[in-house]
């Protein structure tokens, strides 16, 4: 497995117009689409299950699969959507490829929506980021004019409309049924399953929701096949992906690469850390909803299998850095107060569990309640894994439980210093006033 970058829907985000039509056509876009036109929808089906790509939204389903698994055609509508809510803490890298590439996404949408037997996809995207959903829509104005989409495309006798959608920025609309009956106009909150998506998803029709980077890689898998998409990665975890690093590091940024490339190698292609002479002492591999790691796990392959291996997930990606300058305790403090915020609070597990868990880990940061509280989060934690009706409630876990696994001893300095030893302003004051805050 070579780690060299592979710059593939990464390749020409620094051109100055790459967002345009020219500048992606000049980059082969759109061949994939004329060549899938030519093509059965069930063979275009076959090459996306044999390159083994499996969903980049942090799931891991594979993508193939999850198609062939739709409710078989019946002669009514069938829906593709693309769930472009990206709003966890950290993760950031469709938003990103969305701005600088629009068009490998238009094409992966229509190539895929085409081999499922849907004529109309959907791109849900998140709401306040106003700039990516004008792109969007300009990109699609582009690929309409040029014929890429619209009515009878490249006179094949395919037609192929695409809907920008922009949601109210709510969270857990990223959970995939959540982002349904937002779409379709309801409150936005996980549905029952079964029925699944595939059976009954959009407006009650067989439904297929992929994450923006899944569908982006199907232009290339197209073109160029299978066997060279499953030449990079992983025997597993085949293809490239898009690693966010954000942090302690030099320079942050977004670094694609083939899966099982090792943190250690992409922090050296960041330039290293931040302050050389500071140590890493946590990072997130998949985003704030994946357990922590240390320094220790460097060197685990950034694949699905790996990690998973070692203890938490690949998630989206989000490589968050944090060096030994930083309070896990107030970190863990801030994630939780998002995802408590973020709670639809359909379930009680996570409407009332979320809560406890701020009103807590609060306490403990300031350096009130006592050791007790840590076995309270911990038996917290346990009530909604597995739960809560949705993953909103089992990510809001993570962060804590594997806090306290790997740093138990900082969360009793909070209460022997009687608020974050990282304060240094506040450790003066105890120091001299045997003050609390």
């Amino acid at each position: 497995m070579t780690t060299a970058l592979t710059p593939i829907l990464t390749a020409f985000w620094d051109h100055p117009q790459s967002w345009k039509l020219a500048t992606y056509e000049a980059h082969d876009g759109y061949r994939a689409w004329r060549k899938a036109l030519g093509m059965a929808p069930a063979d275009i089906i076959t090459a996306v299950k044999d390159s083994s790509i499996r969903g980049r939204g942090g799931a891991g389903f594979p993508t193939g699969m999850k198609w062939s698994f739709m409710s078989p055609p019946d002669g009514g509508a069938r829906y593709l959507v693309v769930n472009a809510d990206e709003s966890e803490p950290g993760t950031c890298k469709d938003i990103p490829l969305m701005m600088a590439n629009p068009h490998v996404l238009i094409e992966g949408v229509a190539i895929s929506a085409y081999a499922i037997g849907c004529s109309h996809a959907f791109v849900y995207l998140r709401g306040e980021v106003v700039h990516v959903y004008r792109r969007l829509l300009r990109a699609v104005e582009e690929a309409r004019t040029a014929g890429h989409i619209g009515r009878n495309v490249h006179g094949s006798g395919v037609d192929m409309e695409i809907t920008i959608h922009a949601g109210a920025g709510a969270y857990i609309c990223g959970e995939e049924t959540a982002l349904l009956d937002s779409l379709e106009g309801r409150r936005g909150q996980p549905r029952l399953k079964p029925p699944f998506p595939g059976a009954a998803g959009l407006y009650a029709r067989p439904t297929s929701v992929n994450n923006v980077e899944s569908i982006a890689s199907v232009p290339g898998i197209v073109l160029h096949g299978a066997d060279w998409f499953k030449s990079m990665g992983t025997e597993k975890s085949t293809g490239f992906g898009i690693f966010s690093l954000s942090g302690h590091v030099r320079n942050p940024g977004q670094f694609e690469a083939p899966l099982g490339i090792t943190m250690r190698e992409l922090i050296e292609l960041a330039g290293g850390m931040r302050d050389p002479s500071k140590k890493i002492k946590f990072w997130t591999p998949g985003g704030s909803s994946t357990p922590l790691f240390t320094d220790q796990h460097l060197d685990v392959p950034l694949d699905f299998e790996s990690v998973g291996a070692a203890g938490s997930m690949l998630g989206t990606r989000a490589l968050q850095v944090f060096d030994e300058t930083t309070c896990v305790v107030r970190a863990v403090d801030r994630w939780t107060d998002f995802y408590k915020h973020e709670s639809c609070g359909k379930c009680t597990p996570c409407r009332e569990g979320t809560w406890w868990l701020k009103q807590i880990l609060g306490r403990l940061e300031r350096g009130e309640g006592s050791e007790e509280d840590l076995g309270k989060l911990l038996d917290i934690c346990d009530n909604i894994l597995g739960r809560s009706f949705c993953p909103l409630g089992d990510g809001a876990t993570s962060c804590i439980t594997s806090s306290i696994q790997y740093f138990r001893d900082e969360y009793l300095a909070h209460l022997t210093h009687g608020g974050c030893p990282f304060d240094r302003d506040a450790s003066s004051l105890f120091a001299k006033e045997g003050a609390s805050v």
